[in-house]
Protein backbone atom coordinates (compact mmCIF):
# COMPACT_ATOMS: atom_id res chain seq x y z
CA UNK A 1 0.00 0.00 0.00
CA UNK A 2 1.11 3.44 -1.34
CA UNK A 3 -0.81 5.89 0.37
CA UNK A 4 -0.05 7.82 3.41
CA UNK A 5 -1.94 4.94 5.97
CA UNK A 6 0.03 2.37 3.54
CA UNK A 7 3.60 3.81 3.88
CA UNK A 8 3.12 4.41 7.56
CA UNK A 9 2.29 0.95 8.16
CA UNK A 10 5.18 -0.11 6.54
CA UNK A 11 7.78 1.82 8.53
CA UNK A 12 5.82 1.37 11.48
CA UNK A 13 6.47 -2.29 10.58
CA UNK A 14 10.00 -2.12 10.36
CA UNK A 15 10.47 -0.07 13.17
CA UNK A 16 9.04 -2.33 15.67
CA UNK A 17 10.08 -5.57 14.18
CA UNK A 18 14.03 -3.99 14.41
CA UNK A 19 13.58 -2.90 18.33
CA UNK A 20 11.98 -6.61 18.81
CA UNK A 21 15.21 -8.27 17.35
CA UNK A 22 17.09 -6.11 19.34
CA UNK A 23 15.48 -7.23 22.08
CA UNK A 24 16.12 -10.75 21.22
CA UNK A 25 19.79 -10.20 20.50
CA UNK A 26 19.83 -8.87 24.04
CA UNK A 27 18.50 -12.05 25.60
CA UNK A 28 20.37 -14.58 23.61
CA UNK A 29 17.74 -15.84 21.55
CA UNK A 30 18.99 -13.96 18.54
CA UNK A 31 23.02 -15.53 18.03
CA UNK A 32 25.38 -13.02 16.87
CA UNK A 33 23.73 -10.01 16.67
CA UNK A 34 22.08 -7.57 13.72
CA UNK A 35 22.60 -4.43 11.84
CA UNK A 36 19.89 -2.24 12.72
CA UNK A 37 17.44 -0.24 10.38
CA UNK A 38 16.54 2.11 12.75
CA UNK A 39 16.15 5.62 10.83
CA UNK A 40 16.49 3.98 7.00
CA UNK A 41 12.78 2.83 6.94
CA UNK A 42 11.27 5.24 4.97
CA UNK A 43 13.78 3.62 2.29
CA UNK A 44 12.80 0.83 1.72
CA UNK A 45 8.87 1.71 2.28
CA UNK A 46 9.30 3.76 -0.38
CA UNK A 47 11.41 2.29 -2.59
CA UNK A 48 9.46 -0.90 -2.97
CA UNK A 49 6.29 0.52 -2.88
CA UNK A 50 7.05 1.47 -6.21
CA UNK A 51 7.12 -2.08 -7.45
CA UNK A 52 4.73 -4.66 -8.51
CA UNK A 53 4.53 -8.28 -7.04
CA UNK A 54 6.70 -9.64 -9.95
CA UNK A 55 9.74 -7.26 -9.96
CA UNK A 56 12.58 -8.13 -7.51
CA UNK A 57 15.19 -6.69 -5.31
CA UNK A 58 18.85 -8.22 -3.76
CA UNK A 59 19.88 -6.43 -0.34
CA UNK A 60 22.64 -5.57 2.11
CA UNK A 61 23.85 -6.99 5.37
CA UNK A 62 21.33 -4.15 6.85
CA UNK A 63 18.71 -5.90 5.20
CA UNK A 64 15.25 -6.85 7.09
CA UNK A 65 13.45 -3.59 6.08
CA UNK A 66 13.70 -4.05 2.85
CA UNK A 67 12.56 -7.95 2.86
CA UNK A 68 9.68 -7.10 5.22
CA UNK A 69 8.48 -4.15 2.88
CA UNK A 70 8.63 -6.63 -0.22
CA UNK A 71 6.47 -8.13 1.66
CA UNK A 72 8.30 -11.16 3.69
CA UNK A 73 6.27 -12.60 6.58
CA UNK A 74 7.45 -11.45 9.72
CA UNK A 75 7.07 -14.54 11.43
CA UNK A 76 8.87 -16.79 9.15
CA UNK A 77 11.78 -13.35 9.15
CA UNK A 78 12.24 -13.51 12.93
CA UNK A 79 12.52 -17.52 12.80
CA UNK A 80 15.48 -17.09 10.30
CA UNK A 81 17.10 -14.66 12.20
CA UNK A 82 16.69 -17.09 15.16
CA UNK A 83 18.18 -20.01 13.08
CA UNK A 84 14.61 -21.90 13.43
CA UNK A 85 13.87 -24.50 10.56
CA UNK A 86 10.43 -22.83 10.06
CA UNK A 87 12.79 -19.33 8.99
CA UNK A 88 12.35 -18.07 5.07
CA UNK A 89 15.38 -19.72 4.69
CA UNK A 90 14.94 -22.84 7.29
CA UNK A 91 17.41 -20.81 9.43
CA UNK A 92 20.37 -21.16 7.27
CA UNK A 93 20.59 -17.26 5.72
CA UNK A 94 20.10 -15.44 8.98
CA UNK A 95 19.92 -12.18 9.42
CA UNK A 96 22.39 -11.13 6.39
CA UNK A 97 21.15 -13.60 3.78
CA UNK A 98 17.36 -13.70 3.98
CA UNK A 99 15.57 -14.42 0.98
CA UNK A 100 11.86 -15.27 -0.47
CA UNK A 101 12.01 -15.90 -4.48
CA UNK A 102 8.57 -16.25 -4.35
CA UNK A 103 8.28 -12.72 -3.44
CA UNK A 104 10.96 -11.34 -5.53
CA UNK A 105 13.40 -11.09 -2.97
CA UNK A 106 16.58 -12.47 -4.06
CA UNK A 107 18.57 -12.38 -0.80
CA UNK A 108 20.13 -9.99 1.11
CA UNK A 109 24.17 -10.06 1.33
CA UNK A 110 26.78 -9.73 3.44
CA UNK A 111 29.77 -8.91 0.96
CA UNK A 112 29.51 -4.99 0.66
CA UNK A 113 28.42 -4.02 -3.01
CA UNK A 114 27.49 -7.73 -3.75
CA UNK A 115 24.10 -7.57 -4.61
CA UNK A 116 24.20 -4.71 -7.09
CA UNK A 117 25.44 -7.06 -9.86
CA UNK A 118 23.43 -9.94 -8.54
CA UNK A 119 20.36 -7.95 -9.26
CA UNK A 120 21.36 -6.30 -12.18
CA UNK A 121 21.73 -9.93 -13.92
CA UNK A 122 18.51 -10.57 -13.03
CA UNK A 123 16.70 -7.71 -14.47
CA UNK A 124 18.92 -8.30 -17.79
CA UNK A 125 17.96 -12.09 -17.60
CA UNK A 126 14.20 -10.64 -17.60
CA UNK A 127 14.78 -8.52 -20.44
CA UNK A 128 16.32 -10.62 -22.44
CA UNK A 129 13.48 -13.04 -21.32
CA UNK A 130 11.35 -10.77 -23.32
CA UNK A 131 9.91 -9.76 -19.56
CA UNK A 132 9.19 -6.15 -18.02
CA UNK A 133 10.37 -6.80 -14.53
CA UNK A 134 12.25 -4.51 -13.20
CA UNK A 135 15.02 -4.67 -10.07
CA UNK A 136 15.63 -2.57 -7.24
CA UNK A 137 19.18 -2.78 -5.58
CA UNK A 138 20.09 -1.42 -2.27
CA UNK A 139 23.94 -0.49 -1.06
CA UNK A 140 25.45 2.19 1.15
CA UNK A 141 27.74 4.55 0.93
CA UNK A 142 30.41 2.11 2.12
CA UNK A 143 29.97 0.76 -1.80
CA UNK A 144 30.24 3.19 -4.07
CA UNK A 145 34.00 2.73 -4.84
CA UNK A 146 33.82 -0.64 -4.81
CA UNK A 147 34.88 -2.10 -8.13
CA UNK A 148 31.81 -4.79 -8.66
CA UNK A 149 29.61 -1.48 -8.08
CA UNK A 150 31.31 0.79 -10.61
CA UNK A 151 31.38 -2.25 -13.18
CA UNK A 152 28.22 -3.45 -12.46
CA UNK A 153 26.87 0.36 -13.42
CA UNK A 154 29.29 0.41 -16.77
CA UNK A 155 27.34 -2.29 -18.12
CA UNK A 156 23.41 -1.61 -16.95
CA UNK A 157 24.44 2.17 -18.76
CA UNK A 158 25.69 0.23 -22.06
CA UNK A 159 22.96 -2.12 -21.98
CA UNK A 160 20.22 0.04 -20.77
CA UNK A 161 19.25 -2.90 -18.09
CA UNK A 162 16.10 -2.27 -16.48
CA UNK A 163 17.54 -1.65 -12.34
CA UNK A 164 16.96 1.19 -9.89
CA UNK A 165 20.35 1.15 -8.05
CA UNK A 166 19.61 2.77 -4.53
CA UNK A 167 21.93 4.23 -2.16
CA UNK A 168 21.42 4.21 1.30
CA UNK A 169 23.61 7.32 2.78
CA UNK A 170 23.35 6.66 6.61
CA UNK A 171 26.68 9.15 6.72
CA UNK A 172 28.80 6.05 7.63
CA UNK A 173 30.51 3.46 6.31
CA UNK A 174 30.40 1.05 9.83
CA UNK A 175 32.40 4.07 11.45
CA UNK A 176 33.74 5.62 8.85
CA UNK A 177 32.17 9.00 7.94
CA UNK A 178 31.56 9.49 4.32
CA UNK A 179 33.31 12.89 3.18
CA UNK A 180 36.07 11.12 4.58
CA UNK A 181 35.69 8.23 1.85
CA UNK A 182 34.18 9.29 -0.87
CA UNK A 183 35.67 11.84 -3.22
CA UNK A 184 33.77 13.91 -5.54
CA UNK A 185 30.05 13.30 -5.03
CA UNK A 186 28.08 9.85 -4.63
CA UNK A 187 25.70 10.99 -7.93
CA UNK A 188 27.98 12.06 -9.36
CA UNK A 189 29.51 8.53 -10.03
CA UNK A 190 26.72 7.56 -11.32
CA UNK A 191 26.37 10.41 -13.59
CA UNK A 192 29.93 9.24 -15.21
CA UNK A 193 28.78 6.42 -16.58
CA UNK A 194 25.64 8.57 -18.32
CA UNK A 195 23.07 7.07 -15.77
CA UNK A 196 20.57 9.98 -14.52
CA UNK A 197 20.99 10.44 -10.55
CA UNK A 198 18.92 12.45 -7.56
CA UNK A 199 19.40 12.80 -4.55
CA UNK A 200 16.74 12.47 -1.73
CA UNK A 201 15.47 12.96 1.61
CA UNK A 202 15.60 9.43 2.60
CA UNK A 203 13.86 10.27 6.09
CA UNK A 204 10.72 11.19 4.09
CA UNK A 205 8.55 7.82 2.77
CA UNK A 206 6.48 10.24 0.22
CA UNK A 207 9.62 11.66 -1.17
CA UNK A 208 11.59 8.53 -1.73
CA UNK A 209 8.47 6.91 -3.14
CA UNK A 210 8.16 9.84 -5.85
CA UNK A 211 11.65 9.35 -6.63
CA UNK A 212 11.27 5.44 -6.93
CA UNK A 213 7.70 5.38 -8.84
CA UNK A 214 9.74 7.61 -11.75
CA UNK A 215 12.82 5.64 -11.87
CA UNK A 216 11.14 2.20 -12.32
CA UNK A 217 8.75 3.90 -15.00
CA UNK A 218 11.99 4.88 -16.97
CA UNK A 219 13.18 1.31 -16.42
CA UNK A 220 10.18 -0.82 -17.39
CA UNK A 221 9.99 1.41 -20.88
CA UNK A 222 13.35 0.55 -21.94
CA UNK A 223 15.13 3.62 -20.54
CA UNK A 224 17.56 1.97 -18.58
CA UNK A 225 19.17 2.62 -15.08
CA UNK A 226 18.03 5.20 -12.75
CA UNK A 227 20.68 6.24 -9.43
CA UNK A 228 18.93 7.39 -6.39
CA UNK A 229 20.81 8.67 -3.13
CA UNK A 230 18.78 8.49 -0.17
CA UNK A 231 19.91 10.86 2.12
CA UNK A 232 18.90 9.05 6.28
CA UNK A 233 20.43 8.93 9.48
CA UNK A 234 21.40 5.76 11.23
CA UNK A 235 19.93 5.95 14.98
CA UNK A 236 21.19 2.84 16.23
CA UNK A 237 24.56 0.85 16.27
CA UNK A 238 26.62 -0.55 13.02
CA UNK A 239 25.42 -3.35 14.18
CA UNK A 240 24.58 -4.85 18.00
CA UNK A 241 27.74 -5.21 18.92
CA UNK A 242 28.49 -1.37 19.40
CA UNK A 243 25.79 -1.89 22.66
CA UNK A 244 28.55 -3.74 24.41
CA UNK A 245 31.96 -2.23 22.86
CA UNK A 246 30.38 1.40 22.56
CA UNK A 247 32.85 2.93 20.37
CA UNK A 248 33.16 6.73 20.17
CA UNK A 249 32.81 7.87 16.87
CA UNK A 250 29.55 10.11 16.87
CA UNK A 251 28.53 12.17 20.34
CA UNK A 252 24.85 11.52 21.81
CA UNK A 253 24.49 15.54 20.81
CA UNK A 254 25.08 14.06 17.57
CA UNK A 255 22.40 11.36 17.18
CA UNK A 256 19.48 12.95 19.28
CA UNK A 257 19.88 15.85 16.45
CA UNK A 258 19.67 13.11 13.92
CA UNK A 259 17.14 10.99 15.14
CA UNK A 260 14.66 14.57 15.42
CA UNK A 261 14.00 14.11 11.63
CA UNK A 262 12.27 10.26 12.24
CA UNK A 263 10.92 8.79 9.38
CA UNK A 264 8.02 6.93 11.28
CA UNK A 265 6.63 10.39 13.04
CA UNK A 266 6.88 12.23 10.06
CA UNK A 267 4.78 9.95 8.10
CA UNK A 268 2.43 9.48 11.50
CA UNK A 269 1.84 13.30 11.48
CA UNK A 270 0.17 12.89 8.01
CA UNK A 271 -2.66 10.38 9.14
CA UNK A 272 -5.56 10.87 11.38
CA UNK A 273 -4.20 10.06 14.66
CA UNK A 274 -7.04 7.17 15.27
CA UNK A 275 -6.06 5.42 12.07
CA UNK A 276 -2.18 5.51 13.80
CA UNK A 277 -3.63 4.24 17.35
CA UNK A 278 -5.18 1.28 14.80
CA UNK A 279 -2.14 0.64 13.32
CA UNK A 280 0.27 0.51 15.94
CA UNK A 281 -1.82 -1.86 17.87
CA UNK A 282 -1.93 -3.99 14.67
CA UNK A 283 1.65 -4.29 14.11
CA UNK A 284 2.16 -4.90 18.06
CA UNK A 285 -0.09 -7.87 17.24
CA UNK A 286 1.21 -8.89 14.73
CA UNK A 287 5.03 -9.26 16.34
CA UNK A 288 3.63 -10.62 18.99
CA UNK A 289 2.25 -13.41 17.39
CA UNK A 290 5.60 -13.49 15.31
CA UNK A 291 7.77 -13.58 17.89
CA UNK A 292 6.10 -16.33 19.60
CA UNK A 293 6.09 -18.57 16.75
CA UNK A 294 9.67 -17.76 16.01
CA UNK A 295 10.64 -19.00 19.84
CA UNK A 296 8.36 -21.94 19.71
CA UNK A 297 9.79 -23.48 16.42
CA UNK A 298 12.06 -26.09 16.10
CA UNK A 299 15.87 -25.45 15.31
CA UNK A 300 16.99 -27.45 12.64
CA UNK A 301 18.35 -30.74 12.26
CA UNK A 302 21.79 -31.19 12.32
CA UNK A 303 21.69 -34.10 10.17
CA UNK A 304 20.50 -32.13 7.50
CA UNK A 305 23.31 -29.49 7.39
CA UNK A 306 25.41 -30.94 4.38
CA UNK A 307 21.41 -30.05 2.33
CA UNK A 308 21.07 -27.21 0.16
CA UNK A 309 24.58 -27.30 -0.93
CA UNK A 310 24.19 -27.76 -4.59
CA UNK A 311 21.48 -26.47 -6.84
CA UNK A 312 20.42 -29.99 -8.65
CA UNK A 313 19.78 -31.45 -5.29
CA UNK A 314 23.19 -33.23 -5.33
CA UNK A 315 24.33 -33.98 -1.74
CA UNK A 316 27.60 -33.47 0.13
CA UNK A 317 29.33 -36.59 1.02
CA UNK A 318 29.63 -36.73 4.83
CA UNK A 319 32.91 -35.64 5.86
CA UNK A 320 34.07 -34.26 2.70
CA UNK A 321 35.15 -30.60 2.94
Amino acid sequence: MTDAAGLYRTVRLIRRFEQRAIELVRDGTIVGGIHPYLGQEAIAAGTCGALRPGDVITSTHRGHGHVLAKGADPARMLAELTGRATGLNAGRGGSMHAADFSLGILGANAIVGAAVPIATGAAWAARRAGKDTVAVTYFGDGAVSQGVVLETMNLASLWKVPVVLVCENNGFATTTRVEQAVAGSITGRAEAFGIPASTVDGSDPEAVLAAAREAVERARAGGGPSFIECVAYRFDAHHTWEHAARPRYRTDEEVALGMRRDPVELQGSRIPAADRERIDAEIEALLDEAVRFAVDSPLPDPAGALDHLYADGLRARAGVS
